[in-house]
């Protein structure tokens, strides 16, 4: 059984997501983001009344995409930074990491979920941000390293069952190893799970598909080109193998599981996080992959799972970038306020500790 540390505090900051949430009321430990800049020593004072300004030029932007930043501190050790995921584009991961004035220097790896565009499309303005900060700052920092799944596609598209299968569009290229390089970063490839961050973050390999009812991207393609073969072509691809998770194990609360678009089915990915380390999960946080009419009929038996089925259930469930409103609300109806609203700009703590490790060991194992 794989092992990793287990820390004492975890801070999340989400710098990508579909939604912005300013309002909503969140658990003790989730942080608002307007709080976050008014609260800044440097926020901008109004002359006139002598309040500070909600900065609205300088706050984060919602986009189609994934990325959050997972900080793990472990008892006698300084905390580490990695980022799970670039989001989408170029420009709303700079805009928001300039927004929640992230110390990207710190940054020692990129871990990127699963080879799309919403999710690898940012990772070399980070990376060249990165270099310009570690210049200006002269910060002794090292190259970052960008944690990848080896296979790389050539191509990837999209072709609804709605449109008879008919590919309508191809995301764009992902970075390239060469391109990542020359941005500064030292790529390395996984296949199978391994831990990083000093041992405190799992990478995921392959995620078992155990479920029957959680069938992959049913619109999913991949262009792929054959020795002897004129031309590539279009395949199906509805099982996105390179896809992998993350997960931290908080002392006294369990797993912290990451899965940014379950493109395996987030039933198995939390089966195979608690195989792999026979631990109560106490948050799922990322996108679902329970949007649009191709997978509405995964939503019910997908949160029966979540909230009936799993034991102990999580704490909570953090459902975001392609969960889907239906989804949400199906979850919400079905866990209450373990149902969090989260979004672009938030910030989580985490904090664990030996005592509530023994409290937790005592509840699990009386159930």
């Amino acid at each position: 059984m794989p092992k990793i540390k287990a820390v004492e505090k975890l801070t999340i900051t989400f710098l990508v997501d579909n939604s912005i949430e300013w309002m909503t009321k969140l658990p003790p430990g989730f942080i608002l983001e307007v709080p976050l800049h008014l609260t800044h020593p440097d926020v901008p004072i109004d002359a006139l009344t002598g309040v500070p300004f909600v900065d609205l030029e300088n706050y984060c932007c919602g986009a189609h995409g994934f990325s959050a930043l997972i900080e793990t501190e472990v008892e006698g050790e300084e905390s580490r930074l990695t980022l799970f995921d670039t989001g989408p584009d170029s420009r709303s991961i700079i805009r928001n990491v300039q927004a929640l004035r992230i110390p990207v220097e710190r940054i020692e790896r990129i871990v990127l979920s699963h080879w799309h565009a919403d999710h690898s499309g940012g990772m070399l303005a980070l990376l060249r941000h990165r270099a310009a900060s570690v210049l200006s700052t002269a910060a002794a920092a090292p190259p970052c390293v960008v944690d990848l799944h080896p296979d790389r596609p050539l191509a990837r598209g999209i072709a609804p069952v709605s449109a008879g299968g008919r590919v309508v569009g191809r995301l764009p290229d992902d970075p390239h190893f060469a391109a990542l390089e020359a941005a500064g970063a030292r790529v390395e490839t996984h296949a199978v799970g391994h831990a990083v961050a000093g041992g405190a973050v799992w990478v995921s390999g392959e995620i078992p598909r155990v479920t029957h009812f959680e069938g992959g991207l049913p619109s999913g393609v991949r262009w792929v080109e054959r020795e002897g073969e004129a031309t590539g072509k279009w395949v199906p691809e509805e099982d996105v193998m390179d896809e992998r998770y993350a997960a931290i194990d908080v002392l006294g609360k369990g797993l912290v599981i990451f899965s940014s678009c379950s493109h395996a089915g987030i039933v198995n990915v939390v089966k195979d996080a608690i195989n792999t380390f026979a631990r109560p999960v106490y948050m799922i946080i990322g996108g679902l992959h329970l949007a649009g009419t191709e997978l509405v009929e995964r939503i019910p038996p997908t949160v029966d799972f979540l909230a009936s089925k799993m034991r102990p259930s999580p704490t909570y469930v953090l459902p975001m970038h392609c969960t889907g409103f239906a989804a949400k609300v199906a979850l919400e109806d079905a866990l209450g306020e373990g149902c969090v609203p989260a979004g672009v700009g938030h910030r989580i703590i985490v904090e664990g500790s030996a005592e509530a490790e023994k409290r937790l060991f005592a509840a699990t194992y009386s159930q």
